[in-house]
């Protein structure tokens, strides 16, 4: 199992990337965390601080479906360099991992 963090600019892109990833049966679940702030230099190589609110999207799969499902995101993706990386879980229950298994195609 992999956990996929993904950056996105509010609650509405989250939910659409994480249905159509479901739709998709690439996914078995998603999480949506909204109002994190994010700090970071921006345009790229300026010396502002740029402040936003943004949502995570927290998307759990397998490995083997990693770029399927990136290349997936940056289709519909706002962000002109989006925030997309995988989380390898080492320790899973079985029930939850058979249930994963089972609802990816």
């Amino acid at each position: 199992m992999i956990l996929i963090y993904v950056v996105c600019k509010d609650i509405i892109e989250a939910k659409n990337i994480g249905k159509k990833l479901l739709k998709k049966k690439l996914i078995a679940c998603v999480n949506i965390l909204d109002g994190m702030k994010s700090f970071c230099f921006w345009p790229q190589n300026s010396d502002t601080i740029e402040e936003s609110s943004e949502t995570i999207l927290l998307v759990k799969t397998i490995k083997e479906k990693f770029s399927e499902i990136n290349e997936e995101i940056k289709k519909v993706h706002s962000y002109e360099v989006p925030c997309i990386f995988s989380i390898k879980v080492d320790d899973v229950d079985s029930k939850y991992q058979k249930w994963l298994n089972d609802q990816i195609k």
